[in-house]
């Protein structure tokens, strides 16, 4: 019986339900986070660049492709084909980079607030400051 007990009190100890707290809300920020580069943000920059940012239709087929089998990134991974997926990595790192960059603008944010509600520090007690003022007579 000590294993349960020992286990329940791990489980149940504040540091253990923050943390699954975290995840979850990880999870949820996570999903929001990439809709807002793929939705929002991707777009924009496929704008801007004038077509359509997909990388995913670039490969190099390392093995037989099937005659019956398109000619495409899905098709060939479907049928087992070894493909040399360049593009598809070229689209997962710019994702990457945006994704890192909007959680980075994220977090400067929420800092900031943080930081404007922060309350002002309390001042320093009497004695302090006098002895401040003492030690500064003494240097000069």
């Amino acid at each position: 019986m000590s294993v349960l007990k020992e286990f329940r009190d791990f489980a149940v100890k504040g540091n253990v339900i923050d943390l699954a707290v975290g995840v979850i809300i990880g999870g949820a920020f996570g999903k929001i986070v990439d809709s807002l580069v793929n939705d929002i943000v991707m777009p924009v920059i496929s704008t801007l660049l004038g077509g359509h940012i997909d990388f995913t239709n670039l490969f190099i087929v390392l093995g037989k492709a099937p005659e019956n089998v398109p000619h495409t990134f899905d098709a060939l991974k479907k049928a087992g084909v070894p493909i040399f997926a360049y593009g598809n990595f070229i689209t997962i790192s710019i994702n990457f980079i945006l994704l890192a960059f909007v959680i980075f603008q994220m977090v400067k944010v929420v800092n900031k607030v943080r930081l404007m509600d922060a309350p002002p520090a309390p001042p320093a007690p009497e004695d302090i400051v006098l002895l401040r003022e003492i030690r500064d007579s003494l240097k000069k």
